[in-house]
């Protein structure tokens, strides 16, 4: 049996506390490895190494860091197809689907190739008489990422990146349902250049995860999960004086208006619900639809679902694959029967026909949903498209903002009025127009508002060098030795 075990200073370090996880094959729902779960000692272990790298690497030039970022770019370009292989044994997602992966997290690596214009500061010449202020960006230090099972790849580039690119040193605990792409991580990063203790792997499970959050010696946490992790995480972070940045989870809406272009509207529909199974916390789960053509739609809609081609990721005609775990598959489909039972009307069943191995769901469409069913307010996070039926724009958008989440939404319409105005109404942090899953480039900053979010700075991009650094000031004088004399006053400008 395969073991995934931890990575510490540069090199594997097999796990010590006897405590193991299974980690399964989802297409055959065969268990493939086992990986180590850290005890405190371990935690400890690589906080230190990330420690004691900190110094040299806080003094390490900017372009010498640039140049590290430039040849990770160039290791994950080369070794995409693997670093999607392995990720899709674990997680189960297709391969297209994970190359989309790699690629998505690769663009935020590219981003902070950029590093010695990002960490440019201000300067103020002559502010006072013989006196100039600056502002510099600093490190914090020794940060950690807790990432989820849905983005083993992508989510971790997220965060160590930018933080490594702006002179941290890092701890990634990844999820222990899919870890094996994080040890790849780790390797091409050596290959890169980056040097030993700068980025630690430690897998586990709340023990390893409440030692990171109270560990004196780590400055910031990022997370990614769902929101009552996302709350806890920040709660005990920001207690313990920790900056943190908890992304948490979404009911993602799509408005579809009478004047869309309804072919579209069900393509988009379709692909953003059902794409990575629904295990994205941007796939559209509820699908808010003007009265006059919601018959329409919903039989666009129900006329794809059976076109698409659900199997493991090693059919390469696969289009959608397994969820991440049984029990997970269960959970997903007891909303359909649950759905039923409170009034909704299931126009596609997706337990039907399902293979026999592995932790297969069929796409589902789910119609007559109203809030206050399980199936709108919970976040199902699977292979679940319900309809919501409204009569206008405005019942659409009270119903988005009333919501508690507000990670992402969208707005199909032929009216650019209209879709500025549904920009400016809504209440969630991420808005596409005529886009279902609108997951900013990594120039901008991925985040939500509401219970999507917890804390005051998005994730990667311009939010993420500010996450990752903190400003100082300098106010600078020379003056000539003649001008000098004693002033016991409060100092003045003019």
């Amino acid at each position: 049996m395969k073991r995934i075990s931890h990575w510490i200073d540069g090199r594997l370090v097999a796990g010590e506390s006897g405590r193991t996880g299974k980690v399964f094959d989802p297409a055959t729902g065969q268990q493939q490895a086992e990986v180590d779960f850290a005890a405190v000692s371990e935690v400890d272990r690589a906080v230190a190494a990330a420690a004691a790298a900190f110094p040299d690497w806080r003094a390490t030039n900017l372009s010498r860091r640039a140049e590290i970022m430039f040849n990770m770019r160039e290791l994950v370009d080369a070794n995409r197809k693997e670093l999607a292989s392995v990720l899709s044994v674990e997680h189960g997602k297709v391969l297209s689907d994970a190359m989309g992966e790699v690629a998505r997290g690769l663009e935020n690596i590219e981003f902070a190739c950029g590093v010695p214009h990002l960490l440019k500061g201000g300067y103020s010449e002559q502010a006072s008489a013989g006196v100039d202020v600056y502002s510099i960006r600093q490190p914090l230090g020794v940060v950690v990422g807790i990432t989820p099972f849905n983005f083993p790849a992508m989510v971790p580039m997220w965060m160590f990146a930018n933080a490594l690119a702006c002179g941290n040193t890092f701890v990634l605990k990844p999820s222990e349902k899919d870890p094996s792409v994080s040890m790849f991580i780790a390797e091409l990063l050596m290959q890169a250049g980056l040097p030993s203790g700068c980025f630690n792997v430690i897998h586990g499970d709340k023990v390893a995860v409440d030692r990171l959050l109270d560990h004196p010696d780590v400055a910031a946490i990022s997370f990614v999960g769902s929101t009552p992790i996302a709350k806890y995480i920040y709660e005990t972070g920001t207690r313990n004086g920790k900056r943190v940045q908890a992304l948490g989870g979404a009911k993602n809406h799509m408005l579809v208006l009478p004047d869309a272009d309804l072919d579209m509207a069900a393509d988009a529909a379709v692909s953003a619900a059902y794409g990575s199974a629904g295990e994205r916390c941007m796939a559209i789960s509820a699908l808010l639809v003007v009265d006059s053509v919601a018959d329409d739609l919903v039989a666009k809609i129900a006329d794809r679902i059976p076109r698409i081609k659900v199997g493991p990721a090693s059919d390469p005609d696969s289009e959608m694959g397994p969820l991440i775990t049984g029990e997970h598959r269960d959970k997903v489909a007891s909303y359909i029967e649950g759905a039923k039972t409170q009034g909704a009307t299931v126009v596609v069943d997706g337990r039907n026909g399902v293979p026999a191995d592995g932790f297969f769901l069929k796409p589902s469409l789910v119609d007559n949903v109203q809030p206050g069913m399980a199936c709108y307010d919970d976040e199902i996070f699977g292979p679940v498209l319900s309809v919501v039926r409204v009569a206008s724009y405005d019942q659409g958008v009270q119903i988005i903002n009333d919501n508690p989440y507000g990670n992402g939404t969208a707005i199909f319409t032929r009216d650019g009025g209209i879709a500025r105005q549904f920009q400016y109404d809504i209440n969630v942090g991420m808005v596409g127009v005529n886009v279902p899953v609108p997951v900013p480039v990594s120039y901008y900053s991925f985040g939500g508002w509401k219970a999507s979010l917890f804390g005051d700075q998005h994730m990667y991009g311009p939010d993420g060098i500010n996450f990752y650094t903190r400003t100082k000031v300098v106010t600078s004088r020379w003056p000539d030795p003649r001008t000098s004399s004693v002033d016991l006053g409060f100092p003045q400008n003019r």
